[in-house]
């Protein structure tokens, strides 16, 4: 039974790393490489001349630093918002609280698309199109985010916060330096969600975002995937650059992310 077991681990690693190390193999080697058959599965040689190839097309750097700024910001802001809209979930006792925030959640079953119009037309009319601001404000009220920081706030005992506030705190310091504090798996999860989904943004940056100089790189990878004379190398390459960062931060929050995910379920 446990051979079973270890086979079915092993097939289910191959098929989660397999493309992620295809991809690496295809940005060692030339475009025509990566669809022989039988498939390349060795590195090649070829990286420095992908990467040559690369930087003579497009200018990854721009996209990945712009990338980063957008991400950045938003991760911080976002999850900053939805702590704080969590514990008020949480820990303030309201009239319709729970029809807020049932009305809340149920934001998150509107289409996306349904909003990019609208959304288009207010950023055009404020002057932010075109800007870091118009891709990082939209969704800064993030609700999944809110909706785990408010599990999670919720197996924080009461009886800490209201000796914190017996004690003299106010709410701003009751927040920051008790709650947060306790809160870290959670948060480390929430950012680990909140990261992958802006790295990942690709329809709004591509509506609001004109100018090639401030595209992120999931756009710069349509517009690599769109050209006439398809390079494979290329691609590759500039794939397996913008998943970098995902494995980076994944790595230094996973231990956060696991205990993030059992505590938001604690309560209901």
């Amino acid at each position: 039974m446990k051979i079973l077991k270890y086979i079915a681990l092993a097939l289910g690693l191959v098929l989660t790393l397999g493309p992620f190390y295809w991809m690496m193999v295809g940005a060692t080697n030339p475009s025509g490489a990566i669809l022989s058959v039988p498939p390349n599965l060795i590195l090649g040689s070829y990286l420095g001349e992908n990467f040559k190839n690369l930087m003579n097309s497009v200018d990854i750097w721009r996209s990945l630093f712009n990338s980063v700024i957008i991400t950045g910001a938003f991760t911080i802001f976002a999850g900053l918002f939805s702590a704080a809209a969590g514990y008020a979930f949480a820990k303030f006792k309201f009239r319709g609280r729970n029809v807020l925030f049932a009305v809340f959640l149920m934001s998150m079953m509107i289409p996306y698309q349904a909003l990019i119009i609208p959304q288009f037309e207010l950023f055009a009319k404020l002057g932010l199109l075109n800007t870091y601001s118009a891709v990082v404000l939209p969704q800064l009220a993030y609700p999944f985010a809110i909706f785990l920081m408010r599990q999670s706030m919720q197996s924080i005992p009461d009886s800490i916060i209201e000796s914190a506030r017996i004690d003299g705190c106010g709410e701003y310091r009751t927040f920051f330096q008790i709650s947060l504090p306790m809160m870290l798996p959670a948060i480390g999860a929430m950012s680990i969600f909140l990261f992958t989904h802006q790295w990942n943004n690709f329809l709004w940056p591509l509506v609001a975002l004109v100018t090639e100089d401030m595209y992120t790189l999931p756009i710069l990878l349509s517009i690599l995937a769109g050209q006439d004379n398809l390079d494979y190398g290329q691609l590759m390459l500039a794939a397996t650059i913008s998943v970098i960062p995902i494995f980076v931060i994944f790595l230094f929050l996973q231990r956060y992310f696991i205990a993030g995910i059992v505590g938001g379920a604690v309560k209901g």
